[in-house]
């Protein structure tokens, strides 16, 4: 077996691995795992630091008191903006690995998370105005695109079978990120009494990243810019309806991630410092559980693990809806916690659907073997952008939902209330896509390409 070139490419430059082929189990036991083992850690830290620089103001927020002249409305219309960014550019960021290749990306990329941090770091002292913070907030955004280009990325370098473990331990070292940046927050501001010095602590690691990036990551060159898989996952059905499902999941843990704190803050009346003791506990969990939910959807199927998950989803935010009413600190703070657990978990088992829905597809088409799994990997890579941007767009709804409902009622009841109702739509949805059985003769007129990948999709 001819082990990966490595080797500078003629045309390319760089390092480029000119044969690559991770199905094949004597390649992936000889010389592929090794190499991708490599490459998913040196992308979970650039795709760390990314989120921390995504979802830092949802700390810095916290520690802007009066003298910064921010309502509550305008503390969460900040996060929101940043969400908003996170997830728009997470589609250009995808396309961005084929273009450029996954190790040349991730260098850019990493080395752009030093705009947003610098920019904050000039203008963070009370008298900046509102329009000022919302900018540079926006500009934090662009940490968001990481998680994209990197799931993309390490897609390409893992065989199917290992791709739930793969993905959930590429995104949950992403998602952790967020509780990190909470806790270096609440250690920083709240020995210094300011959010400044936490910005300028994290200027040197993005470096760091993207220096590593640059020795020890490898480009694919097979991972060509393909226009035509870009086109055929925006025409694919199951593009938007996974989308629509990791609105449920990475939506809820993105959108609670920033909103927590400021929830304890306006609701419950917690001072800076006892609403950032709480609030890294439900992101650090969630991120945790993250590669065990893709693990477990490696064995069960993806499909029955995001189903019973969104029922557990809507336990708990049943339970915070009652906490909220009962004006409850201890039960709300429990029930928050165990529904960002369940949203690491449900993120895990969505993101591991995505190749195997289109690794069911191919089959489905008549294709085996090394065509199969290309068809996949093409297919899953290319809609993987559109689905972690749309999902992101929930933590965006989620923020201004929360907005809202203070406005209005005072409380966040009715964005949790709206919240439940949501999570019942997406179990609906997972059933009657990916597991509800065709129907006696109607299942037997409805053709293999259509009987066939409904029934495979259970597993996935």
């Amino acid at each position: 077996m001819t082990p990966p070139n490595t080797a500078p490419a003629s045309s390319k430059g760089g390092r480029w691995i000119e044969h690559w082929d991770p199905e094949d189990e004597a390649f992936w036991n000889e010389t592929g795992e090794k190499v991708a083992r490599r490459n998913l850690l040196f992308s979970v830290l650039s795709e760390h630091i990314g989120f921390s620089i995504w979802t830092v103001w949802s700390v810095m927020v916290l520690f802007m008191g009066p003298e910064y002249g921010l309502t509550p409305a305008d503390k969460f219309f900040i996060v929101s903006m940043a969400t908003l960014v996170g997830a728009i550019v997470r589609v250009p960021y995808t396309f961005a690995v084929a273009l450029f290749g996954g190790r040349n990306w991730t260098i850019v990329s990493a080395s752009l998370l030093l705009v947003p941090t610098v920019a904050a770091f000039v203008v963070m002292e009370p008298g900046t105005s509102f329009t000022t913070f919302l900018v540079c907030a926006m500009l934090a955004g662009i940490g968001g695109g990481n998680f994209a280009s990197s799931m993309t990325n390490i897609n390409a370098f893992f065989p199917l079978r290992k791709k739930g473990w793969a993905l959930g331990l590429n995104a949950g070292g992403g998602n952790i990120g967020v509780p990190v940046v909470q806790l270096v927050g609440l250690a920083v501001i709240g020995a210094s009494g300011g959010p400044r010095v936490l910005l300028g602590i994290y200027i040197p690691f993005i470096v760091v990243a993207a220096v590593l990036a640059a020795l020890r990551m490898d480009n694919i060159a097979s991972l060509k810019n393909d226009t035509g898989a870009a086109k055929e996952s925006v025409k694919e059905a199951h593009t938007w309806i996974m989308s629509f499902l990791y609105i449920g999941t990475f939506g809820s843990f993105i959108g609670y991630s920033f909103a927590f704190g400021l929830v304890l803050q306006t609701q419950f009346g917690r001072t800076p410092l006892q609403a950032a003791y709480v609030t890294f506990i439900g992101p650090l969990l969630g991120s945790l559980i993250r590669p065990v939910g893709g693990a477990l959807a490696d064995r069960y199927g993806g499909a029955r693990i995001t189903l019973w998950n969104y029922v557990a989803m809507a336990a708990a935010t049943g339970v915070i809806v009652i906490a909220s009413m009962q004006k409850s600190l201890p039960l709300f703070t429990t029930a928050f916690i165990a529904l960002f657990v369940l949203s690491g978990l449900g993120n895990g088992s969505t993101f591991k659907m995505i190749p195997g829905i289109f690794q069911a597809k191919a089959l489905a088409k008549g294709l085996q073997g090394e065509e199969a799994a290309a068809y996949g990997r093409r297919l899953s890579g290319a809609s993987m952008g559109i689905i972690g941007a749309v999902g992101a767009l929930g933590g965006l709804g989620i923020n201004l939902a929360f907005r809202q409902s203070f406005l209005t009622v005072g409380t966040g009841t009715g964005a949790f209330v709206s919240f439940l109702a949501f999570y019942g739509v997406c179990f609906v949805v997972t059933w009657a896509v990916y597991l509800r059985r065709p129907a006696g003769a109607k299942a037997e007129t409805a053709a293999a390409t259509e009987a066939k990948p409904r029934l495979s999709y259970a597993e996935v």
